[in-house]
């Protein structure tokens, strides 16, 4: 891999006589999604503050692109300090400046611009943040979700080359935590820049990050894909993933990835052994078309209204689900052939034509300000296998299913009044 934009080595933080993180080892790339997670009070802000140069290590090496921090000239450590942003876990918004006076304030400071420049670039920021009726609006006078946005907005005026996000979900509701990750995952690709997360919020946060770094301890227990600490044994996941995890994905009130694992491997492999169980794939294509075009609440919306119509069909009558990636849901369903699953299909498909196209619709508009030719489609596969058999064995039962799948609904929005 290559040379790591951010490394620590055994750097160890201590106030007074409290040690806050020990001999801690990690490394951050560039251009990804990194996320720090763990218990509240583990230190994770105290190591971000440490990235962003707010805090100096008491002992060890923090190196940015392979050099030590502290060796470098003063000119040189501006330089890359000034490559970063920081969003608070607060916000830190000023109540006595206007939504557009906030978002204006670090170019403002760092960048000599005439003021017809800044005010380009701070519209073109709030715009694309879907705030431009709140531009001279006051703090107070918007939702808490509206001032993440500002918060986030405010972060990326400067284009930074590094942006350090600080709980940026902390306090919103499902879809509005959603929303807020959907928009740093599309504006890291739009803009290239690295991103930094400390957060809690298991597992939603997990689609959208490449590595995850597992603060335990006082130090780093885990560093890798999301996908590699489902493996990870360790007491940090009875400790930290469970207590914060919980039995269900909050968005979709679906089973977590962990739990559905348990869940699987109690049920495939109980007394009714070989007898028939079938799996279905949903996937929702185009989710970064939708929360393009329909705003950022759009796609968690159209995700919450997909996980809930699985759950009132299929967990009805046993089946258990997950939603495997951002996009896309596994269902399986104990001692039924694919006869049983594909009648019970039938029913959500009509009842999601019917009824869930159109709430996802309502969702959307309510924070969408325009709606051009957006477009997305919903796919289903099925496909059976036999209990008692391995947990690979369900990972080509699933794979079959993917492959199985065909579209079951369309929405193509060409205008805010109408939709086909």
């Amino acid at each position: 891999m290559d040379v790591p934009l951010i490394e620590f080595k055994d750097v160890t933080k201590r106030f007074d006589s409290r040690t806050i993180l020990e001999r801690v080892n990690l490394q951050i790339y560039e251009e990804q999604v990194t996320t720090i997670i763990g218990l509240s009070g583990s230190g994770k802000s105290v190591l971000l503050k440490h990235i962003v140069g707010l805090l100096k290590p008491d002992e060890g090496t923090i190196l940015f692109r392979g050099k030590p921090i502290h060796q470098m000239e003063k000119k040189e450590m501006n330089t890359c300090l000034g490559q970063m942003s920081y969003m608070f876990q607060g916000n830190a918004l000023f109540d006595s400046m206007t939504v557009y006076e906030n978002v204006a304030t670090p170019i403002r400071e760092t960048l000599n611009l005439s003021k017809a420049e800044i005010d380009r670039r701070v519209m073109a920021r709030i715009e694309q943040a879907e705030l431009g009726e709140a531009a001279q609006k006051y703090p107070s006078q918007i939702s808490g979700g509206m001032q993440k946005r500002v918060a986030l907005a405010r972060a990326l005026i400067t284009d930074p080359k590094i942006v350090l996000f600080d709980e940026p979900t902390t306090g919103l509701d499902p879809v509005r935590k959603n929303a807020i990750l959907s928009m740093i995952a599309q504006y890291r690709k739009k803009f290239g820049f690295t991103a930094i997360l400390v957060s809690h919020e298991i597992p939603d946060i997990f689609f959208i990050s490449n590595r995850i770094l597992a603060l335990y301890d006082r130090t780093i227990v885990f560093q890798g894909t999301p996908e590699e600490l489902e493996a990870f044994e360790h007491p940090f996941k009875d400790e930290v993933l469970q207590s914060i995890e919980g039995l269900q994905e909050e968005l979709t009130g679906l089973y977590s990835k962990r739990y559905f694992k348990v869940r699987y491997q109690t049920e495939l492999n109980r007394e009714a052994f070989r007898e028939a169980y079938a799996v279905v794939v949903f996937t929702i294509e185009n989710l970064d078309a939708i929360s393009a075009g329909l705003g950022h609440e759009a796609a968690p919306e159209a995700i919450r209204c997909m996980g809930a119509y699985i759950d009132k069909h299929f967990g009805a009558v046993g089946g258990f689900s997950t939603r495997q990636n951002t996009n896309e849901f596994v269902t399986v369903l104990p001692n039924s052939d694919l006869a049983a699953a594909a009648g019970i299909l039938e029913d959500l498909i009509r009842d999601f034509q019917e009824n869930g196209i159109r709430q996802i619709q309502a969702g959307a508009y309510k924070s969408a300000a325009s709606v051009e030719g957006v477009e997305f489609v919903i796919r289903a596969g099925l496909a059976q296998g036999l209990q008692g058999q391995s947990t690979v064995e369900l990972e080509s039962i699933i794979a079959l299913a993917k492959a199985d799948q065909k579209e079951i609904a369309r929405l193509r929005c060409i205008g805010c009044a109408h939709a086909n």
